[in-house]
């Protein structure tokens, strides 16, 4: 199975190499970045042990596209939009990790969807998908008398906040309650706020260092608190999972899928 990465010259992209290249099931078909990275034209190696490949890293996208049957994406919305595009236009599978993204922007993986597997998904960890699944089933079961706040921290590189884990951890709960996220979500607390409203669902914000990414959701009530933590020690975590997608994916008819479908956790 041919593999390539685009952006495979920053933090998760090494990543992504070096998943691609400890898999058996997989070959890595290339790696692309933007003009003028000073990884451009240099060989692609494995991060941890420095081998080698006959691959140069290039900034044709497309190209890259053309020729595997898998691209795995972790860069940024505007980028990402356009490798829907080349996914659709050469049937290759896409692999979007992609956090940030606008309604209007996933309806680019919506489209190339038609033509081609694509699986969309703010976190490829196993780990943190569980953490998904018991955030709604425990909203579903605490009723309003338990505040919802999530905490989330990452490195100090990252560029969007809350991190797309945290927001879908917001819709999971919300989902758990019954009720459109949009609606009771607190995302900016400065100043005098006033009193917490019943049914809003927190969101608090921590960038520093290089944490690869932990989140907590936690559910207070009087007297007692439940927390659901998860904690990335590597950012190869979300590198292997992503990798484990594009495997599945490719026993999969054209479709919009995410990491539930991957690991066949349930929906409701």
């Amino acid at each position: 199975m041919k593999i390539g990465i685009v952006g495979c010259g920053g933090r998760m992209g090494q990543a992504l190499v070096g998943a691609v290249l400890d898999n058996d099931s997989a070959t890595l078909s290339g790696g692309t970045e933007r003009q003028g990275s000073p990884h451009m034209g240099k060989p692609l190696r494995h991060p941890v042990t420095g081998l080698e490949t006959p691959l140069t890293v290039t900034e044709d996208a497309e190209e890259l596209f053309r020729i595997s049957d898998v691209v795995i994406d972790f860069t940024c919305p505007t980028a990402t939009v356009l490798h829907a595009g080349y996914a659709a236009q050469h049937k290759t599978i896409h692999i979007a990790g992609t956090t940030g993204m606008t309604p209007d922007e996933e309806k680019a993986l919506q489209a190339a969807a038609a033509k081609t597997p694509v699986v969309y998904a703010s976190n490829f960890s196993l780990g943190v998908n569980l953490l998904f699944h018991l955030t709604r089933q425990a909203a579903r079961l605490l009723d309003e008398d338990f505040d919802i706040e999530i905490l989330e921290m990452h490195h100090r590189h990252k560029v969007d906040a809350p991190s797309g884990t945290a927001l879908s951890l917001g819709k999971a709960a919300a989902e758990g309650r019954g009720v459109d996220l949009e609606t009771v979500a607190d995302k900016v607390r400065d100043g005098i706020t006033g009193e917490r409203t019943r049914g809003d669902i927190g969101f608090a914000t921590l960038r520093g260092g290089n944490v690869a990414g932990e989140h907590t959701v936690s559910f207070n009530a009087y007297d007692e608190r439940i927390e659901l933590t998860h904690k990335a020690g590597d950012r190869a975590i979300f590198a292997r999972g992503a990798v484990k997608a594009a495997l599945w994916a490719t026993t999969q008819d054209p479709g919009l899928y995410d990491m539930f479908d991957v690991l066949d956790l349930p929906k409701d």
